[in-house]
């Protein structure tokens, strides 16, 4: 007889009355971005219902690899992984930024097949996705014992600390830490590491360096749905903020350097023109050519994996990896 799971109520620390999620947030922040010089936008504000809808049309494209990459890398070697996590002992497989946990659920089954002592916690700013995710797990794996948290990964994962004790897994699949500058990466895996305890682990996900052609592709689709997904955020500052960009005087422009390691995204003016949004109260002028920076993605070597891990406080314990799409998932301890 299948087991019925305990359905522990959702755990809502997003604190939305602070304005993090607020218009008059989205708006200081792209006033303070195009008064830079250069102009920039980052990258989070990519995600309304439109973006992520482009995003998940992105993760379909043949050109896009790492989705395909990664989820071979998990099914290959996910019972390896699941043994690795158990330990045989209970622990809290913590998912950060779940969404719709995809991939996470080829873990989840393996770790129910294999009869381990877990319970998952996923967690997402977004409440109605862990509301859609806890939902999809009671009719796909009732037998798994969740409790979602609504909320940025720090505040959740201080709470985790504080009110749970046992071992942790901590997930941040993708390739996500690719989206932080060098000093960024580090501060947030240090930030990981010190709401963790020795012997608690971490499997990341990330993208391998490769041929460049394969790298810059991937951003930039024959079909130019990665064009359409950066000059979203235009849209969106129309629509919430009350903005007049036209958006065909600007084209996506992504590039990639192979020395640094770095694909950048860039949404770029074709003439000399003024954009006024209405919720910061100013206009913005942008010269032709001009370019506004939207997204960073880092790919890395296995030895700067090494490195960077070590500098946070963790040992590189497992690489898994996909030797033809040259993407990995490390394994990672604390201590």
């Amino acid at each position: 007889m299948e087991l019925t799971r305990t359905v522990a109520p959702m755990i809502d620390l997003s604190r939305q009355e602070d304005g993090t999620n607020s218009t008059e947030t989205f708006a200081k922040v792209v006033a303070e971005g195009l008064s830079q010089e250069p102009k920039s936008l980052p990258s989070r504000y990519f995600y309304d219902a439109a973006g992520s809808k482009l995003f998940q049309d992105i993760m379909a494209l043949p050109e896009y690899y790492l989705t395909r990459c990664e989820f071979k890398v998990l099914t290959e070697n996910r019972q390896e992984m699941a043994k690795q996590f158990a330990e045989n002992s209970f622990f809290h497989l913590i998912d950060l930024g779940a969404g719709d946990a995809m991939k996470t659920k080829i873990l989840l089954r393996e770790l129910n097949e294999q009869k381990s002592a877990f319970d998952y916690v996923p967690v997402d700013i977004s409440g109605d996705a862990m509301r859609q995710l806890n939902d999809s797990l009671q009719q796909e794996m009732p037998s798994v014992d969740v409790q979602a948290v609504v909320g940025e990964y720090f505040p959740a994962l201080e709470w985790l600390q504080e009110n749970k004790s046992e071992r942790k897994v901590v997930l941040f699949l993708g390739s996500n830490i690719g989206n932080f500058k060098a000093d960024e990466s580090k501060h947030f895996l240090q930030r990981i590491c010190s709401n963790l305890s020795p012997g608690d682990k971490l499997l990341m996900g990330i993208d391998l360096r490769k041929d460049p052609d394969t790298i810059l592709s991937a951003y930039n689709d024959a079909s130019g749905v990665t064009a359409e997904f950066n000059l979203n955020l235009l849209r969106r500052i129309n629509s919430e903020l009350g903005g007049n960009f036209d958006i065909d005087q600007f084209r996506h422009y992504p590039i990639y350097n192979p020395h640094e390691g770095v694909m950048r995204s860039f949404l770029v003016s074709k003439k000399d023109q003024d954009v006024y949004i209405r919720d910061t109260g100013q206009t913005f002028h942008f010269d032709a050519w001009e370019a506004i920076h939207t997204e960073n993605s880092h790919k890395y070597s296995l030895q700067q994996v090494s490195e960077l891990g070590k500098a946070c406080g963790f040992s590189v314990e497992t690489v898994f990896q996909d030797d033809a799409c040259g993407f990995a998932d490390v394994l990672f301890t604390v201590g």
